[in-house]
Order: structure tokens, then sequence, then C-alpha cells
């Protein structure tokens, strides 16, 4: 029998999840390759064949994005599936238009077509888009199910960046475990905090090997995802978080117009900072689009570790990267903590960057002044650790996740921002996860 020759588009992870979900096995495929956007240096790698199965014993090579058309022309491939996220609609369809020219079907899988059943209850938390507030939220809910007495686990959307034989299924429960995974900043930045809450937290690559672990040591499974992405289980109770900063984005990025579709709670977050007309605009899209679905408005608290030290300063906000990079965000919540703080000047890094994090700046303008947390890498770490010293500031503040100064050295002083969530209607979520979880 032919096999159909196959290409999946992705960037280190909903790629992975989709080849395991539907392609590894299957005998009526073969995967040409995958190709690699939007993450630095994960091209020149291969899928590794104890993860690829029997049909791959040498793998699947993973080749950059920009060899796409000579791989149709080349190999003949017939289908190549789209699999990554946070790309706009429009973005979206030229890929398409060039596939489609270049000879091939291009492929968008079914969001439930990649959804894991579990035997436990899973609470999904998804958004329209990088940056909503995804992880704020999961926290929070969190923090409800440990005080209602409810085992929680928390699995994290991929970010497989380094050896994948090795990062097949992770488990961390502590802050040394980071370090045993040479976990990169952005891993750090969406780990961390969990662990600091006491939480279990799982991610890696073969999720069918994460569900079976985590529902050994959970009453719940709480999928906190990334970027705008789809669940990889299928959710009991699914939340997806809209940012009225960017309204309108709920239907014109993909695939987060699917969550919001598919979303059973609405969570319009940071209305405390966004244009009253933008806040009402995104709960006019809710009523009209997912009519079923409840919603609620919520703010994204900012406290300032020491905000005596910013005030009258010139201050250099450092903020999380993928918000600013895919996400499209010109600022976070450690621009809104500097400017409340009474910072005299925020400085812009630009001019002082250093390497890679010059080529950021190339490739996502909109993050012009502020500068993004980027560290896939050791090398890009000591970048921008570099740019920090460089930037003429007298103080830094720390608009990431974590804690700055547990990865990096830094010459100026790391002023530590945090965000969380906050009901402007206390106790709805409460209810709602109490029946989700069944206590």
């Amino acid at each position: 029998m032919a096999r159909r020759r196959v290409v999946i588009m992705g960037a280190a992870g909903r790629d992975f999840h989709n080849f395991n979900c539907l392609f590894r096995d299957k005998p009526e495929y073969e995967v040409v390759a995958f190709t690699a956007a939007q993450i630095p240096d994960i091209e020149g790698r291969r899928y590794p064949p104890e993860l690829a199965g029997t049909l791959y014993p040498e793998g699947v090579p993973i080749v950059s994005e920009e060899e796409l058309e000579a791989l149709i022309r080349e190999r003949v491939v017939e289908e190549a599936w789209f699999s990554y996220s946070d790309i706009s609609h429009e973005y979206v369809m030229h890929r398409a238009s060039q596939v489609m020219a270049w000879g091939a079907h291009f492929v968008l899988c079914s969001a439930p077509s990649t959804m894991l059943p579990s035997s436990k209850p899973v609470i999904a938390v998804t958004a329209v888009r990088t940056g909503a507030g995804k992880s704020q939220t999961t926290r929070y809910l969190a923090r409800i199910l440990k005080e209602l007495d409810v085992r929680v686990v928390v699995v994290r959307h991929p970010m497989p960046y380094g050896d994948l034989t090795r990062q097949a299924c992770q488990r961390f429960a502590t802050l040394e475990d980071l370090e045993r995974h040479e976990c990169t900043i952005e891993e750090r930045e969406e780990y961390e905090p969990h662990l600091d809450n006491g939480f279990v937290v799982y991610a890696g690559i073969d999720y069918a090997r994460i569900l079976a672990e985590a529902e050994r040591e959970a009453d719940l499974i709480l999928w906190d995802g990334g970027n705008n992405d789809t669940p990889f289980f299928q959710p009991s109770l699914h939340l997806v978080v809209v940012d009225p900063h960017r309204a309108g984005h709920e239907r014109s990025y993909h695939p987060g117009e699917t969550n919001f579709l598919l979303a059973d709670l609405i969570i319009v977050n940071k209305v405390e900072t966004a244009d009253p007309d933008d806040v009402e605009r995104v709960l006019e899209s809710c009523r009209r689009y997912n009519p079923a679905a409840r919603v609620i408005r919520c703010r994204s608290a900012i406290t300032i570790e020491a905000p005596e030290r910013i005030e009258g300063k010139r201050a250099l906000v450092v903020e999380d990267g993928p918000t600013l990079t895919h996400g499209g965000m010109s600022f976070g919540a450690g621009w809104l903590a500097a400017k409340r703080a009474g910072a005299a000047e925020i400085v812009d890094p630009q001019p002082y960057a250093v390497g890679s994090i010059r080529e950021t700046y190339e490739k996502y303008p909109n993050a012009a002044g502020i500068l993004p947390a980027m560290g896939y890498s050791e090398e890009q770490i000591r970048e921008l650790a570099a740019t920090i010293d460089a930037t003429p500031a007298d103080v830094v503040v720390g608009g990431t996740p974590i804690d700055l100064r547990r990865v990096l050295q830094a010459e100026k002083p790391i002023v530590r921002v945090r965000y969380e969530l906050e009901e402007i209607e206390p106790g709805v979520l409460e209810e709602i996860v109490r029946r989700a979880a069944g206590v």
C-alpha cells in the first residue's frame, strides 16, 4: 500500500502531540519531516525513534519551515499539517495558499481528535491569545481546589526544547527538579509559580504517558495551556481567557477562536486596565458567538515587591518573552507596575541589545521599549543578562512569572512584580470548580 507523504508544520510542541495521536504506528502515512517555526534553534534535531514508533527506526528529521517548499516538491509531499499556535487567521491562510500552490493539501486537525480521554475530571485553562492570563487563572483554580482538599496535579502544555528522549515525561515537584531537567527561562516561567504554591507539574512530549502518571496521584487534573492552543486532554470544564487589551482577537487568531467557541466558561480578564469600550466589545463578542458559555469579568491584580526602589528611578522593564513575541503585546504587568510605582523613566533597552536579543527586536518590533525575557538556551540567558547590564537604568522591574534572580546574574537590582487573578464577583469560580470536581 502506498503511504501518504506528510509534513507536520510545528514549533516543538503541538506538532509532536499531533504526530503521537494521528500518525505514530499508522502505516498508511509517512511523515517525511517536522518543520520548525516561532522558537529559535529547534531545527536540526530529530524526533527520536524511541518516541516515533516502529515505522521510523531513524526517527523523523526536524528542519526549518523555510525548507517547506523544497520538501513538498522534492519529496512529493501530499499533505502539510499545520500544528502550531497563536497565528493570525491571515497568516494561516497565506501559508495554506503557498502549500496549495506547491502541490500539497493544507490540513488543520480537529481539536477533539487530539484530546485524550481521562479517568479523572479535567479542568482545562486555555486562551484566545498568549499573555491573556492563563497561568494566573490556573494558579487561582489550584488554590481553590487545594482549599477543597482535592488532590490536584497541573499538566502543562509542552515546551521540549532540549533532549527529546529525556523530555518524554517530566515531573516537577521541587525547584531542584527545574535544575535537574535543565529548564529554560520559558519553562521556568510556567512551572516555577506552581511549585512555589506547592503543586506538582507534569510536562513533556508523550501525553498519553503523562496522563497515566498524573492520574495515579491526582483526584483532578488541571490543564495549563500554552499560547492559545487547544487542550490535549478532554476537559470536564473548559475555561477560556480573553484579553480586552486585544479586543477582536478572540475571532482572528488560530486556534484561539476554536477555544473561544468550545468554552464552557469565558473569563474576560484585565478589565481594570483595559478601555471600557474594549471590554464591552469582548463581552458582546461572547454573547454573539458563544451564547451558551458563562461569562465572568476578572482583574489581573498587580503587586510590587518594593515600589520605593522604583520611584523616581530609571527603570528597565523585563516582561514575559512569549507575551511580547508571538503574543504581540507591547507591554505587560512590569510596565504597568513601573508606571504605578512612579518610575522617572522607562529606559528603552533596544539600542543596547546583544546577539539574539537584538534579532528578537528585528522580528518583533512591537516589543520595542521593553525587554522580553528570552531564555531558550544558556547562551540566550547570557545575552539577556548582558543586555540588562548594558542598559543605562537604575533598577530592573521583573514582570515575568519567575524570580529572575534565580536564573541570571545582573549588576542592577531587580524588583519583582507579581500578578494574580482577582474575581469581580468573588465566589463564582469556586462554585463552578466545586461542580466540576464533584465536591
